[in-house]
Protein backbone atom coordinates (compact mmCIF):
# COMPACT_ATOMS: atom_id res chain seq x y z
CA UNK A 1 0.00 0.00 0.00
CA UNK A 2 1.31 3.43 -1.25
CA UNK A 3 1.71 6.01 1.95
CA UNK A 4 -0.78 8.43 0.12
CA UNK A 5 -2.95 5.34 0.15
CA UNK A 6 -2.21 4.65 3.86
CA UNK A 7 -3.23 8.33 4.71
CA UNK A 8 -6.30 7.86 2.44
CA UNK A 9 -8.11 4.86 4.36
CA UNK A 10 -6.67 6.37 7.78
CA UNK A 11 -8.74 9.37 7.07
CA UNK A 12 -11.58 7.23 5.49
CA UNK A 13 -11.14 4.89 8.95
CA UNK A 14 -11.09 7.89 11.37
CA UNK A 15 -14.74 9.43 10.20
CA UNK A 16 -15.78 5.67 9.53
CA UNK A 17 -15.44 5.45 13.76
CA UNK A 18 -17.15 8.54 14.74
CA UNK A 19 -19.80 7.64 17.19
CA UNK A 20 -23.34 7.01 16.80
CA UNK A 21 -24.54 10.32 17.41
CA UNK A 22 -22.93 11.97 14.11
CA UNK A 23 -23.09 9.12 11.68
CA UNK A 24 -22.95 10.82 8.40
CA UNK A 25 -20.43 11.35 5.44
CA UNK A 26 -17.44 13.30 6.30
CA UNK A 27 -17.49 16.71 7.25
CA UNK A 28 -16.59 18.76 4.95
CA UNK A 29 -15.85 21.94 6.73
CA UNK A 30 -13.73 19.64 9.01
CA UNK A 31 -11.66 18.10 5.89
CA UNK A 32 -10.66 21.82 4.58
CA UNK A 33 -7.43 23.19 5.83
CA UNK A 34 -9.27 26.65 5.44
CA UNK A 35 -12.68 25.54 6.93
CA UNK A 36 -13.57 29.47 6.87
CA UNK A 37 -11.87 31.28 4.06
CA UNK A 38 -8.58 32.96 3.74
CA UNK A 39 -8.11 35.61 6.07
CA UNK A 40 -8.66 38.57 3.64
CA UNK A 41 -11.72 36.64 2.45
CA UNK A 42 -12.82 36.39 6.54
CA UNK A 43 -11.85 39.73 7.01
CA UNK A 44 -14.39 40.98 4.31
CA UNK A 45 -16.99 39.04 5.55
CA UNK A 46 -16.09 40.58 9.83
CA UNK A 47 -16.13 44.21 8.05
CA UNK A 48 -19.93 43.79 6.83
CA UNK A 49 -20.83 43.08 10.18
CA UNK A 50 -19.16 45.92 12.05
CA UNK A 51 -21.17 47.73 9.19
CA UNK A 52 -24.77 46.31 9.71
CA UNK A 53 -24.02 46.52 13.81
CA UNK A 54 -23.59 50.08 13.34
CA UNK A 55 -25.98 51.15 10.89
CA UNK A 56 -28.92 48.85 12.64
CA UNK A 57 -28.36 48.13 16.33
CA UNK A 58 -26.55 51.09 17.64
CA UNK A 59 -29.51 53.67 16.68
CA UNK A 60 -31.88 51.36 18.57
CA UNK A 61 -29.75 50.68 21.71
CA UNK A 62 -28.74 54.44 22.15
CA UNK A 63 -32.32 55.43 21.89
CA UNK A 64 -33.63 52.42 24.15
CA UNK A 65 -31.32 53.34 26.73
CA UNK A 66 -31.83 57.12 26.74
CA UNK A 67 -28.38 58.76 25.14
CA UNK A 68 -27.96 60.83 22.74
CA UNK A 69 -24.32 60.92 22.79
CA UNK A 70 -22.03 58.21 23.88
CA UNK A 71 -18.42 59.18 24.31
CA UNK A 72 -15.82 56.10 24.73
CA UNK A 73 -12.35 57.50 25.39
CA UNK A 74 -9.18 55.18 25.53
CA UNK A 75 -5.42 54.54 25.08
CA UNK A 76 -3.40 52.22 23.19
CA UNK A 77 -3.73 48.54 25.27
CA UNK A 78 -6.26 49.68 27.65
CA UNK A 79 -8.96 49.52 25.55
CA UNK A 80 -12.39 49.80 26.39
CA UNK A 81 -14.19 46.34 26.34
CA UNK A 82 -16.34 47.38 23.85
CA UNK A 83 -13.28 48.55 21.43
CA UNK A 84 -13.47 44.98 19.50
CA UNK A 85 -16.89 45.59 18.71
CA UNK A 86 -15.93 49.22 17.09
CA UNK A 87 -12.94 48.55 14.88
CA UNK A 88 -12.51 46.43 11.77
CA UNK A 89 -10.73 43.36 11.95
CA UNK A 90 -7.50 44.82 10.62
CA UNK A 91 -7.33 46.56 13.74
CA UNK A 92 -5.51 45.51 17.04
CA UNK A 93 -5.21 48.37 19.32
CA UNK A 94 -6.20 51.83 19.55
CA UNK A 95 -3.99 54.75 18.49
CA UNK A 96 -2.11 56.80 21.18
CA UNK A 97 -5.61 58.62 22.54
CA UNK A 98 -8.77 57.33 20.19
CA UNK A 99 -12.16 59.07 21.63
CA UNK A 100 -15.45 57.49 20.29
CA UNK A 101 -18.32 59.72 20.08
CA UNK A 102 -21.55 58.42 18.99
CA UNK A 103 -24.18 61.17 18.64
CA UNK A 104 -27.83 60.83 17.66
CA UNK A 105 -28.76 63.74 15.11
CA UNK A 106 -32.25 62.72 14.75
CA UNK A 107 -33.26 62.40 18.27
CA UNK A 108 -31.56 65.73 19.23
CA UNK A 109 -33.34 67.64 16.33
CA UNK A 110 -36.31 65.43 16.22
CA UNK A 111 -36.23 64.66 12.78
CA UNK A 112 -37.55 61.38 11.49
CA UNK A 113 -34.98 58.64 11.30
CA UNK A 114 -34.83 57.04 8.09
CA UNK A 115 -33.49 53.84 9.43
CA UNK A 116 -30.14 53.75 7.48
CA UNK A 117 -27.85 54.79 10.39
CA UNK A 118 -27.42 58.00 8.98
CA UNK A 119 -28.97 59.57 12.08
CA UNK A 120 -26.12 58.32 14.49
CA UNK A 121 -22.96 60.38 13.71
CA UNK A 122 -20.08 58.20 14.28
CA UNK A 123 -16.43 59.93 15.09
CA UNK A 124 -13.36 58.23 16.11
CA UNK A 125 -10.94 61.33 17.45
CA UNK A 126 -7.57 60.30 17.29
CA UNK A 127 -8.46 57.00 15.51
CA UNK A 128 -9.03 55.82 11.91
CA UNK A 129 -12.20 55.88 9.69
CA UNK A 130 -11.90 52.03 9.57
CA UNK A 131 -13.02 51.52 6.10
CA UNK A 132 -15.55 54.36 6.55
CA UNK A 133 -17.36 53.46 9.54
CA UNK A 134 -16.18 56.49 11.62
CA UNK A 135 -15.34 59.94 10.54
CA UNK A 136 -11.75 60.63 11.32
CA UNK A 137 -10.54 63.60 13.38
CA UNK A 138 -7.47 64.08 14.68
CA UNK A 139 -6.03 67.77 16.91
CA UNK A 140 -2.93 68.30 15.30
CA UNK A 141 0.12 70.30 17.08
CA UNK A 142 2.67 71.97 15.30
CA UNK A 143 5.92 71.73 17.17
CA UNK A 144 9.06 74.03 17.32
CA UNK A 145 11.62 71.45 15.84
CA UNK A 146 9.79 69.13 12.72
CA UNK A 147 9.72 66.05 12.57
CA UNK A 148 11.84 64.91 9.39
CA UNK A 149 10.34 68.19 7.29
CA UNK A 150 7.24 67.61 8.49
CA UNK A 151 4.80 69.07 11.25
CA UNK A 152 4.62 66.45 13.23
CA UNK A 153 1.11 65.53 15.41
CA UNK A 154 0.82 64.59 18.49
CA UNK A 155 -2.21 62.53 20.18
CA UNK A 156 -2.36 63.15 23.77
CA UNK A 157 -4.39 65.54 25.81
CA UNK A 158 -4.91 67.64 22.40
CA UNK A 159 -7.70 65.16 21.85
CA UNK A 160 -9.65 66.72 24.86
CA UNK A 161 -9.88 69.93 23.07
CA UNK A 162 -11.31 68.63 20.17
CA UNK A 163 -13.73 66.25 22.09
CA UNK A 164 -14.82 69.53 24.22
CA UNK A 165 -15.94 71.40 20.60
CA UNK A 166 -17.19 68.39 19.31
CA UNK A 167 -19.43 68.33 22.21
CA UNK A 168 -19.95 72.30 22.02
CA UNK A 169 -21.26 72.12 18.63
CA UNK A 170 -23.93 69.30 19.02
CA UNK A 171 -25.44 70.56 22.34
CA UNK A 172 -26.60 66.74 23.33
CA UNK A 173 -29.00 65.81 26.43
CA UNK A 174 -27.79 63.09 27.84
CA UNK A 175 -23.92 61.71 27.31
CA UNK A 176 -23.22 57.76 28.10
CA UNK A 177 -19.99 57.12 29.56
CA UNK A 178 -18.84 53.57 30.50
CA UNK A 179 -18.26 52.59 34.27
CA UNK A 180 -20.05 49.93 36.22
CA UNK A 181 -19.22 48.38 39.47
CA UNK A 182 -21.18 45.15 37.86
CA UNK A 183 -20.21 44.51 34.55
CA UNK A 184 -16.66 44.60 33.16
CA UNK A 185 -17.84 45.09 29.74
CA UNK A 186 -19.39 48.18 30.94
CA UNK A 187 -16.79 49.07 33.14
CA UNK A 188 -14.14 50.23 30.50
CA UNK A 189 -13.86 54.06 31.20
CA UNK A 190 -10.34 53.88 33.15
CA UNK A 191 -9.71 56.80 36.07
CA UNK A 192 -7.08 58.45 33.74
CA UNK A 193 -9.16 58.92 30.89
CA UNK A 194 -12.28 60.19 33.04
CA UNK A 195 -10.18 62.84 34.65
CA UNK A 196 -8.93 64.12 31.39
CA UNK A 197 -12.28 64.07 29.86
CA UNK A 198 -13.93 65.61 33.14
CA UNK A 199 -11.13 68.39 32.99
CA UNK A 200 -11.66 69.42 29.55
CA UNK A 201 -15.30 69.18 29.11
CA UNK A 202 -16.32 71.44 32.42
CA UNK A 203 -18.77 70.98 34.72
CA UNK A 204 -21.51 72.32 31.93
CA UNK A 205 -20.89 68.76 29.90
CA UNK A 206 -20.10 66.96 33.10
CA UNK A 207 -23.39 67.49 35.06
CA UNK A 208 -24.91 65.32 31.68
CA UNK A 209 -22.65 62.64 32.16
CA UNK A 210 -24.65 59.40 32.88
CA UNK A 211 -23.33 55.87 33.22
CA UNK A 212 -24.23 53.38 29.82
CA UNK A 213 -24.18 50.57 31.93
CA UNK A 214 -26.37 48.70 29.64
CA UNK A 215 -25.87 50.29 26.24
CA UNK A 216 -22.31 48.78 26.08
CA UNK A 217 -22.86 45.41 27.43
CA UNK A 218 -26.21 44.93 25.01
CA UNK A 219 -23.80 46.37 22.01
CA UNK A 220 -21.62 43.53 22.36
CA UNK A 221 -23.74 41.16 23.08
CA UNK A 222 -26.19 41.99 19.61
CA UNK A 223 -25.59 39.99 17.00
CA UNK A 224 -26.60 40.70 13.16
CA UNK A 225 -27.85 37.75 11.10
CA UNK A 226 -25.01 37.13 8.62
CA UNK A 227 -23.32 36.25 12.25
CA UNK A 228 -25.96 34.13 13.01
CA UNK A 229 -25.99 32.38 9.56
CA UNK A 230 -21.78 32.49 10.43
CA UNK A 231 -22.48 30.33 13.44
CA UNK A 232 -23.96 27.66 12.07
CA UNK A 233 -20.87 26.75 10.33
CA UNK A 234 -18.71 27.06 13.40
CA UNK A 235 -20.94 24.85 15.44
CA UNK A 236 -20.83 22.12 12.42
CA UNK A 237 -17.11 22.38 12.34
CA UNK A 238 -16.83 21.95 16.20
CA UNK A 239 -19.50 19.09 16.21
CA UNK A 240 -17.24 16.81 13.52
CA UNK A 241 -13.74 18.10 15.60
CA UNK A 242 -15.63 16.45 18.82
CA UNK A 243 -16.47 13.45 16.94
CA UNK A 244 -13.00 12.88 15.40
CA UNK A 245 -11.53 13.09 18.67
CA UNK A 246 -14.08 10.34 20.30
CA UNK A 247 -13.12 7.85 18.22
CA UNK A 248 -11.05 4.62 17.68
CA UNK A 249 -8.26 6.59 15.32
CA UNK A 250 -7.57 8.75 18.35
CA UNK A 251 -8.53 6.74 21.63
CA UNK A 252 -6.46 3.24 22.40
CA UNK A 253 -8.61 2.17 25.96
CA UNK A 254 -5.52 0.66 28.29
CA UNK A 255 -2.87 3.74 26.36
CA UNK A 256 -4.42 6.84 26.12
CA UNK A 257 -4.51 9.71 28.52
CA UNK A 258 -7.29 12.23 28.85
CA UNK A 259 -4.35 15.32 28.26
CA UNK A 260 -3.65 13.15 24.72
CA UNK A 261 -7.17 14.52 23.87
CA UNK A 262 -6.50 18.03 25.06
CA UNK A 263 -3.47 18.38 23.12
CA UNK A 264 -5.14 16.51 20.24
CA UNK A 265 -8.08 19.11 20.35
CA UNK A 266 -5.11 22.24 20.37
CA UNK A 267 -3.07 20.76 17.43
CA UNK A 268 -6.38 20.23 15.30
CA UNK A 269 -7.88 23.72 15.90
CA UNK A 270 -4.46 25.27 15.15
CA UNK A 271 -3.89 22.99 12.04
CA UNK A 272 -7.63 24.07 10.60
CA UNK A 273 -5.90 28.32 11.33
CA UNK A 274 -8.58 28.77 14.34
CA UNK A 275 -8.06 29.25 17.70
CA UNK A 276 -9.15 28.69 20.94
CA UNK A 277 -9.92 30.98 24.02
CA UNK A 278 -9.39 28.67 26.78
CA UNK A 279 -7.65 25.38 27.50
CA UNK A 280 -9.75 22.28 26.77
CA UNK A 281 -10.59 19.73 29.33
CA UNK A 282 -11.30 15.82 29.12
CA UNK A 283 -12.46 13.98 32.32
CA UNK A 284 -13.88 10.57 33.25
CA UNK A 285 -15.88 8.77 35.27
CA UNK A 286 -15.57 5.18 35.83
CA UNK A 287 -17.87 2.82 37.64
CA UNK A 288 -16.61 1.93 41.42
CA UNK A 289 -13.92 4.48 41.24
CA UNK A 290 -13.69 8.52 42.67
CA UNK A 291 -12.13 11.88 41.37
CA UNK A 292 -9.54 10.87 44.21
CA UNK A 293 -8.39 7.64 42.68
CA UNK A 294 -8.62 7.93 38.99
CA UNK A 295 -6.20 10.97 39.05
CA UNK A 296 -5.79 14.22 37.00
CA UNK A 297 -4.37 12.93 34.09
CA UNK A 298 -5.83 8.89 34.14
CA UNK A 299 -5.44 6.77 31.58
CA UNK A 300 -8.93 5.81 29.58
CA UNK A 301 -10.07 2.59 29.57
CA UNK A 302 -13.13 0.32 28.32
CA UNK A 303 -16.24 1.10 30.29
CA UNK A 304 -15.39 4.87 30.97
CA UNK A 305 -17.98 7.73 30.43
CA UNK A 306 -15.77 10.61 28.58
CA UNK A 307 -16.62 14.60 29.10
CA UNK A 308 -14.69 16.81 27.36
CA UNK A 309 -15.32 21.41 27.52
CA UNK A 310 -13.90 22.58 24.05
CA UNK A 311 -14.51 25.67 22.38
CA UNK A 312 -13.13 27.34 19.02
CA UNK A 313 -12.53 31.29 17.72
CA UNK A 314 -13.14 31.82 14.47
CA UNK A 315 -13.56 35.28 13.22
CA UNK A 316 -13.82 36.90 16.43
CA UNK A 317 -16.53 34.78 17.50
CA UNK A 318 -16.17 31.63 20.41
CA UNK A 319 -17.96 28.71 20.86
CA UNK A 320 -18.31 26.83 24.05
CA UNK A 321 -19.01 22.92 24.28
CA UNK A 322 -19.47 20.01 26.71
CA UNK A 323 -20.17 16.77 25.36
CA UNK A 324 -20.29 12.83 26.75
CA UNK A 325 -19.02 9.51 25.34
CA UNK A 326 -18.95 6.26 25.95
CA UNK A 327 -15.84 3.73 25.71
CA UNK A 328 -17.36 0.39 24.56
CA UNK A 329 -16.59 -2.88 26.43
CA UNK A 330 -15.60 -5.71 24.09
CA UNK A 331 -19.09 -7.06 22.73
CA UNK A 332 -21.06 -3.60 23.80
CA UNK A 333 -22.97 -2.37 20.85
CA UNK A 334 -24.49 0.42 22.73
CA UNK A 335 -23.59 2.38 26.22
CA UNK A 336 -26.22 1.06 28.72
CA UNK A 337 -29.48 2.15 29.90
CA UNK A 338 -28.97 3.85 32.86
CA UNK A 339 -26.49 6.18 31.37
CA UNK A 340 -28.20 6.65 28.06
CA UNK A 341 -31.03 7.72 30.81
CA UNK A 342 -28.33 10.09 32.44
CA UNK A 343 -28.34 11.90 29.16
CA UNK A 344 -32.03 11.94 28.61
CA UNK A 345 -32.21 13.88 32.24
CA UNK A 346 -29.72 15.85 30.91
CA UNK A 347 -31.23 16.86 27.94
CA UNK A 348 -34.31 17.45 29.85
CA UNK A 349 -32.96 19.96 32.10
CA UNK A 350 -31.61 21.69 28.86
CA UNK A 351 -34.99 21.61 27.27
CA UNK A 352 -36.32 23.53 30.54
CA UNK A 353 -33.69 26.37 30.38
CA UNK A 354 -34.24 26.74 26.77
CA UNK A 355 -37.63 27.31 27.35
CA UNK A 356 -37.49 29.62 29.57
CA UNK A 357 -34.91 31.66 27.70
CA UNK A 358 -37.14 34.84 26.78
CA UNK A 359 -35.97 38.51 26.10
CA UNK A 360 -37.03 40.82 28.58
CA UNK A 361 -36.59 38.21 31.49
CA UNK A 362 -33.36 38.70 33.76
CA UNK A 363 -30.70 36.07 34.70
CA UNK A 364 -32.01 35.00 38.05
CA UNK A 365 -35.67 35.01 36.85
CA UNK A 366 -34.99 32.54 34.53
CA UNK A 367 -32.62 30.26 36.97
CA UNK A 368 -35.73 30.62 39.40
CA UNK A 369 -38.20 29.52 36.84
CA UNK A 370 -35.52 26.84 35.45
CA UNK A 371 -34.87 25.50 38.76
CA UNK A 372 -38.83 25.00 39.88
CA UNK A 373 -39.36 23.22 36.67
CA UNK A 374 -36.30 21.03 37.60
CA UNK A 375 -37.25 20.07 40.92
CA UNK A 376 -40.97 19.18 40.08
CA UNK A 377 -38.73 16.79 37.43
CA UNK A 378 -37.27 15.05 39.98
CA UNK A 379 -34.16 16.03 37.99
CA UNK A 380 -31.04 16.78 40.40
CA UNK A 381 -29.29 19.18 38.39
CA UNK A 382 -27.33 22.70 38.65
CA UNK A 383 -27.46 25.40 35.78
CA UNK A 384 -24.96 27.59 34.82
CA UNK A 385 -25.57 29.23 31.70
CA UNK A 386 -23.91 32.53 30.00
CA UNK A 387 -23.61 34.82 27.21
CA UNK A 388 -21.41 34.14 24.19
CA UNK A 389 -19.94 35.47 20.71
CA UNK A 390 -17.28 38.18 21.08
CA UNK A 391 -16.13 36.76 24.15
CA UNK A 392 -15.92 33.05 25.46
CA UNK A 393 -18.24 34.30 28.75
CA UNK A 394 -19.65 37.39 27.00
CA UNK A 395 -21.80 40.93 27.62
CA UNK A 396 -24.94 39.89 29.29
CA UNK A 397 -26.66 38.43 32.09
CA UNK A 398 -25.53 35.08 33.77
CA UNK A 399 -28.02 32.34 34.29
CA UNK A 400 -26.54 30.84 37.70
CA UNK A 401 -23.01 29.86 38.67
CA UNK A 402 -22.54 26.63 39.53
CA UNK A 403 -21.57 28.02 43.58
CA UNK A 404 -24.82 30.44 42.92
CA UNK A 405 -27.93 28.53 42.69
CA UNK A 406 -30.33 31.32 43.92
CA UNK A 407 -29.57 33.75 41.71
CA UNK A 408 -26.79 36.02 40.54
CA UNK A 409 -26.49 39.43 42.76
CA UNK A 410 -25.91 42.10 39.89
CA UNK A 411 -24.81 40.17 36.57
CA UNK A 412 -28.32 37.76 37.11
CA UNK A 413 -29.98 41.14 37.32
CA UNK A 414 -29.74 42.37 33.58
CA UNK A 415 -32.51 41.09 31.18
CA UNK A 416 -32.10 39.41 27.68
CA UNK A 417 -32.43 40.57 24.94
CA UNK A 418 -32.88 39.83 21.27
CA UNK A 419 -30.36 38.67 18.85
CA UNK A 420 -28.14 37.82 21.23
CA UNK A 421 -26.14 33.97 21.87
CA UNK A 422 -26.07 31.60 24.99
CA UNK A 423 -23.71 28.74 26.05
CA UNK A 424 -26.75 26.81 27.93
CA UNK A 425 -24.30 25.34 30.28
CA UNK A 426 -25.38 22.83 33.36
CA UNK A 427 -25.17 19.17 34.26
CA UNK A 428 -27.67 16.79 35.85
CA UNK A 429 -26.55 13.84 37.90
CA UNK A 430 -28.29 10.24 37.37
CA UNK A 431 -27.87 7.18 39.80
CA UNK A 432 -27.00 4.40 37.14
CA UNK A 433 -28.19 1.15 38.40
CA UNK A 434 -25.75 -0.73 36.06
CA UNK A 435 -22.84 0.87 38.25
CA UNK A 436 -24.40 -0.41 41.13
CA UNK A 437 -26.19 3.09 41.84
CA UNK A 438 -23.52 5.13 41.47
CA UNK A 439 -23.92 8.85 40.65
CA UNK A 440 -23.20 9.62 36.87
CA UNK A 441 -23.25 13.66 35.83
CA UNK A 442 -23.89 14.77 32.47
CA UNK A 443 -22.67 17.83 31.97
CA UNK A 444 -23.47 19.42 28.83
CA UNK A 445 -23.10 22.74 26.73
CA UNK A 446 -24.64 24.10 23.84
CA UNK A 447 -24.21 27.23 22.22
CA UNK A 448 -28.14 28.84 21.42
CA UNK A 449 -29.45 31.68 19.73
CA UNK A 450 -32.34 34.08 20.64
CA UNK A 451 -33.46 35.20 17.11
CA UNK A 452 -34.93 38.76 16.08
CA UNK A 453 -38.09 37.30 17.19
CA UNK A 454 -37.22 36.42 20.63
CA UNK A 455 -37.79 32.77 19.64
CA UNK A 456 -34.57 30.87 21.42
CA UNK A 457 -33.22 28.09 19.44
CA UNK A 458 -30.22 25.95 19.15
CA UNK A 459 -27.14 26.85 16.84
CA UNK A 460 -26.80 22.98 15.73
CA UNK A 461 -28.62 20.51 18.15
CA UNK A 462 -28.51 18.92 21.44
CA UNK A 463 -26.37 15.86 22.01
CA UNK A 464 -29.01 13.13 22.40
CA UNK A 465 -27.11 10.37 21.89
CA UNK A 466 -23.78 9.38 23.59
CA UNK A 467 -20.69 9.57 21.44
CA UNK A 468 -19.43 5.93 21.26
CA UNK A 469 -15.77 5.51 21.06
CA UNK A 470 -15.62 1.16 19.86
Amino acid sequence: MTRLSRIALAATLLWAATPVAAQRPAGRLADQRRPFGTLREQAVRQQRWLEARMQTVLPALMRSHGFDMWIVPMREYAEDPVFSSFVSPTTFAARRRTIYVMFDKCSASGRTDPGDGSCIERIALGGSSQGGVWQAMRSTLAVEAPVGGQQAELWGDEQWKLLKKVVDERNPRVIGINYSRTFAFSDGLTHGEYLGMTEALGDRWNARLKPAEELPLQFIASRVADEDAFYGEVMQLVWELIGGMYSSQVIVPGKTKTSDLVWWWRQRVNDLGLGTWFQPSIDVQRAGATEESLGSDPIIQRGDVLHCDVGITALGLNTDTQHMAYVLKPGEKAAPAGLQQALANGNTLQDIVMTEMQPGRSGNDILKAARAQMTTRGITGTVYSHPIGMHGHGAGPLVGLWDYQEGVPGRGDSKLIANMWYSIELQATTPVPEWNGQPVRMALEEDMVIGTDGTPRWVRAQQKQLWLVR
